[in-house]
């Protein structure tokens, strides 16, 4: 009969993201496309006066810096994975990098907001050809960017769709690679967006479009930012993350007359959340046989169990 030591009770609580490493170093690569390409297009547009280009600048320095912030908490959270101080690992950083790099993004759009709609009513001179030839190749750069972190989302989103889709996808998704995905993708919608503005008023002479499509990509950043803030918030508040898993451990444990008394789930990382079950039992059964009917459960990666004898009737 094997006997068990306290090692044998022990376990780890490393909960980061199934692709942490790969996530990791694409997301310092796209850093560094980010970065370069930004320089180029703020230099670009105070010289050549276009407040779309600046604006689309301005606006991939933030991604930058927010894609800077993430490529440091996928570092953090792997060299930090196993430190006895944080109770449930660090599979949470990811989500506080994205929350962090939304209220940025939220904060630029306003101001490039202001400043679009300054121009609307102070134009300033134009040099088309330039502008225009260096927005097609932050575009470039844009999409090189979303190409390089795309493959891991698309992955993400593909295997939402075996579960319930607004649960199950939500549960699994690396908030903070999402948050550089977004970044990049809305950058690329701002150059789009850059190069129509100029294009137009180069050939109609409809130079009110480059300012107002400032406008515009301020619009679209916000809206991707709030995005960002509510789903990363939620799971930084322990929101429930999935009532399907609550449905899982109540259809497995609440057997006969033993019935949950208190159940408590929450997200600990990407694809990984803890539960704490309180249960009530007519004749309790040992913490294991309770654990082990939860092990197939997916997603469930650290489970508390605590058993009440009932002894009133039910």
């Amino acid at each position: 009969m094997h006997s068990h030591t306290l090692d044998d009770w022990r376990h780890e609580h490393v909960f980061l993201g199934a692709a942490h490493d790969r996530n990791e170093r694409r997301t310092w690569l796209v850093v560094g496309l980010t970065a370069t390409m930004m320089v180029v297009e703020i230099a670009g547009g105070s010289i050549f006066g276009s407040m779309a280009l600046l604006a689309d600048g301005w606006h991939m320095s933030t991604h930058a810096g927010a894609l800077a912030i993430a490529a440091f908490a996928y570092r953090f959270a792997r060299n930090h994975a196993r430190d006895p101080r944080f109770a449930f690992g660090t599979g949470k950083l990811g989500d506080l990098a994205g929350f962090t790099s939304a209220i940025v993004l939220a904060l630029i759009a306003l101001a490039i907001g202001y400043e679009s709609v300054t121009r609307l009513f102070q134009p300033v001179a134009i040099h088309y050809d330039e502008a225009i030839a260096i927005a097609v190749v932050g575009l470039g750069v844009n999409l090189a960017s979303a190409w390089l972190l795309g493959g891991e989302h698309h992955h993400e989103h593909d295997h939402g769709h075996d579960h319930d889709h607004d649960h199950h996808h939500h549960d699994h998704h690396d908030h903070n690679l999402r948050a550089a995905y977004w970044h990049v993708l809305a950058d690329a919608l701002t150059s789009v967006l850059a190069i129509a503005g100029l294009l137009a008023a180069r050939f109609y002479g409809w130079t009110f479009l480059d300012p107002l499509i400032g406008v515009v990509g301020a619009v679209v950043i916000a809206r991707w930012s709030w995005g960002l803030i509510r789903d990363a918030g939620a799971v930084l508040l322990d929101a429930v993350p999935n009532h399907a898993i609550d449905d899982a451990i109540r259809a497995r444990l609440e057997v006969g007359h033993d019935r949950i008394s208190d159940l408590h789930v929450w997200r600990l990382g990407p694809g990984h959340h803890g539960a704490i079950v309180s249960l009530v039992a007519d004749a309790p059964e040992p913490v294991e046989h309770y654990k082990h009917l939860l092990e197939d459960v997916a997603g469930l990666s650290h489970v508390t169990v605590e058993i009440h004898r009932c002894t009133g009737q039910h």
